[in-house]
């Protein structure tokens, strides 16, 4: 199969294609410090664990009744709010 030669080129305007501000919406949210709290936790969590960094692939995820426990990184990452009425499903 081939590659796609153009993937990456070039810088994408994506404010024009999709109508979002994402410079207002990571400071609006990323930027909160209530989400800086929860990263840092997480972050903290990662470390304490050894997996920070280290290039495992896992993280550290909470779960419904607040515990942090190891998931791979792409099945955390990946649950972003597609549950019922689009809130996020913790496991």
């Amino acid at each position: 199969m081939a590659r796609n030669t153009l993937a990456g080129k070039g810088k994408s305007n994506n404010t024009e294609k999709t109508g979002r501000d994402y410079k207002k919406e990571y400071k609006e949210f990323q930027g909160s410090d209530k989400q800086k709290r929860y990263r840092a936790e997480l972050n903290k969590a990662n470390r304490d664990a050894k997996t920070y960094g280290n290039g495992d692939k896992m993280d550290m995820s909470h779960t419904k009744s607040g515990k942090l426990v190891k998931e791979s990184q792409s099945t955390n990452r990946k649950r972003n709010g597609q549950g019922k009425n689009g809130k996020c499903t913790k496991k």
